[in-house]
């Protein structure tokens, strides 16, 4: 049995080195919250362009939402491939995304033979931000008010008509080349070097036929300088509600549309990537956001980081598969 002395000196060393251990704990650094620090954005566009405006849209709201800094770096080349190679390299600290398409994160992997990444492996994917419909649209010179009449004119008229195409390989070659092997029509498909010059041949009439998506194509359909037959989504256009579908037009699961959203490196951690999902899906539930993006041809489609990577695999099926079909390749 300890005496008193002893008791007292017992109690007094630890309650020392209980003072020592709180102090030693308290001089821990604090684990700083995410983002603590700019986030920087690589936009592989053209500043100005169409992808880039709506990457902003966006941004700019989750910016102005959560009180972060947001860089966005454009980074345009190689179909966008340069500026999503960057990204994918980056560390996988959620300081550094990329904002990414179905042109980037699924055509282009078949369609470059050498893309510099994978878009399965090499990111973790974020949150889907929209879906881009497109539109079946002709000259006013092309006697066609529908699909069917289209198709019947184009199958009594082969290789008499031109069918405009933003580039080899983009979404309206594809679109095109799924056009002509599900009716077997005939048609010549003419590659331009982007859609503005494409569009400025259409609407000219060198050209008489383009698949393209609403951004670029609608607004001139809804100006009366082209005629829209239809639109690829599974609904009708909430903006031009009296085209019809390319299903109600006869064509039986013709459905194709763009996208975009916003991925991070393979590996990044996921309280960030769950963080950053929280912050774009708010961002897209505000109304003039949506109303925005709907102008420029764009519906909402908020979901979680799971659903958008499943998503991202399926379309990198999909649109290799209509890669390999048209014949379409970059070496």
């Amino acid at each position: 049995m300890l005496r008193m002395p002893y008791l007292r000196a017992a109690r007094a060393v630890l309650a020392s080195l209980t003072i020592l251990l709180v102090a030693a704990a308290g001089s821990q650094p604090a684990a700083a919250a995410y983002p603590d620090r700019p986030i920087r954005v690589i936009v592989p566009f053209p500043a100005g362009g169409g992808g880039d405006i709506l990457a902003r849209t966006v941004l700019n709201k989750i910016a102005e939402q959560q009180g972060w800094t947001i860089v966005i770096e454009n980074r345009p080349g190689a179909g966008g491939n340069i500026g999503v190679e960057a990204a994918a390299r980056s560390a996988p600290d959620g300081y550094t995304l990329s904002y990414g398409t179905n042109g980037t994160h699924a055509i282009n992997q078949t369609l470059y033979a050498k893309p510099g990444f994978d878009a399965v492996k090499d990111f973790t994917p974020v949150g889907r931000f929209t879906q881009i419909g497109l539109v079946l649209a002709v000259h006013p010179s092309l006697p066609a008010n529908s699909v069917k009449e289209l198709i019947a004119y184009l199958k009594a008229n082969p290789g008499k008509v031109n069918y405009a195409t933003a580039g080899n390989g983009t979404t309206s070659h594809l679109a095109g080349a799924m056009f002509k092997n599900t009716t077997g029509a005939d048609f010549v498909i003419v590659p331009y070097r982007g859609g503005g010059p494409a569009m400025t041949d259409f609407i000219a009439g060198t050209v008489q036929m383009m698949i393209e998506v609403m951004p670029s194509a609608l607004p001139q359909v809804q100006g009366g300088k082209l005629r829209g037959l239809g639109v690829t989504t599974a609904n009708r256009w909430p903006l031009a509600k009296e085209i019809p579908t390319m299903t109600e037009g006869g064509m039986k699961d013709f459905v194709i549309t763009a996208w975009d959203g916003l991925f991070a490196p393979a590996g990044t951690p996921k309280p960030i990537v769950d963080t950053l999902n929280a912050a774009v899906r708010k961002a897209l539930a505000d109304p003039q956001t949506q109303e925005a993006l709907l102008k420029r041809g764009a519906e909402v489609v908020p979901g979680s980081p799971d659903e958008f990577g499943k998503f991202v695999g399926v379309e990198v099926a999909r649109w290799g598969k209509l890669v390999k079909e048209s014949g379409a390749k970059v070496d």
